[in-house]
């Protein structure tokens, strides 16, 4: 690719499950650009690393992780505040169009193929309205999903199809954009980038491993200060959140503080929600034919990718 001012370089986006080492091989393969010449850095395609104070949860590098490497989407928002998936898609593509424009390699690590998917393909986001979709958060309150859910399915039993009764903020989506547009549809559109000179790599690890690891990373949460962060958290607005808190492991550290739930209780529940989340992520990413994938772990990747770039 040529742009005005010379080449312009390729997008590495990084996809695979949580606790896969995605975040560690980014800034390895940065790094290894960086000694090649070559500008590189990351943009964050995690829903939840955007908020500022969440930490421990997220797993969110520290600065000393990230050594040296600029990273983009990292803490740029209260917990009380709401980033969309359309919110991220502007952010991330002004993120990378800045890269490029500098000459910077652009290295895209999401652990959610929703996100990559809204940020490197043609994606597009029906508008909102705060207030229906105030009304229909407070009757999903009210009521509950479920009970939500089957509303939908009165009304479009084809969108609702789509749609898991359990999954409250998609249900409320949907009832708000049928209210503003008269339609829905909960099918992902095509496997087509709109963003130029995509090379997407998937990391991935046997079943037994990841789930061994999920587990001693939530372990090491708890060790590390999770329900300290999350009590830290309370007075800056936390429960207002409605993404923030629902995140894995803050939710169940905040029913684990209300009474609801001990916390061995709490911490069991976070590492069962969490391989969940990972096995349903990577069915997405699996889906993505355009994925080139390589086990975690393999000696020399870093080298093999910063490679893969330069020869782009």
């Amino acid at each position: 690719m040529t742009g005005q001012n010379g080449p312009v370089p390729p997008v590495l986006a990084l996809n695979g499950p949580t606790a896969s080492g995605k975040s560690t091989l980014a800034v390895d393969v940065a790094l290894a650009l960086i000694e090649r010449g070559q500008p590189a850095e990351i943009v964050n395609a995690d829903s939840m690393l955007v908020y500022r104070g969440m930490d421990i949860g997220t797993a969110k590098p520290t600065l000393a992780e990230r050594r040296g490497v600029r990273h983009h989407l990292v803490d740029i928002i209260d917990v009380t505040a709401t980033a969309t998936v359309a919110d991220f898609q502007r952010l991330a593509r002004a993120a990378i169009a800045d890269c490029r424009e500098r000459g910077v390699v652009p290295i895209v690590v999401g652990g959610s193929a929703l996100y990559v998917r809204a940020i490197l393909d043609n994606f597009e986001f029906p508008g909102t309205d705060a207030e229906v979709r105030a009304r229909w958060e407070a009757e999903l309150e009210r009521v509950g999903p479920e009970a939500l859910h089957g509303r939908l399915a009165a009304s479009a039993p084809d969108v609702a199809s789509g749609i898991l009764p359990g999954n409250g903020r998609r249900i409320v989506r949907a009832l708000e954009v049928i209210e503003l547009t008269g339609g829905f549809t909960s099918t992902l559109p095509e496997w087509t980038y709109a963003v130029e000179g995509v090379l997407s790599y998937g990391l991935e690890l046997p079943r037994e491993v990841m789930d061994a690891r999920i587990e001693a990373r939530v372990h090491a949460m708890w060790a590390d200060g999770l329900v300290d962060e999350v009590r830290a958290l309370l007075p800056l607005g936390l429960r207002n959140g409605r993404t923030a808190s629902r995140a894995l492991g803050y939710r169940q550290v905040l029913e684990f503080l209300d009474g609801s739930c001990t916390e061995q209780e709490a911490q069991e529940a976070t590492i069962r929600g969490t391989r969940r989340f990972a096995r349903k992520q990577l069915g997405w990413f699996r889906r993505d034919a355009r994925i080139t994938w390589r086990a975690a772990g393999t000696p020399g990747l870093a080298a093999e990718l910063a490679d893969a770039v330069a020869a782009t």
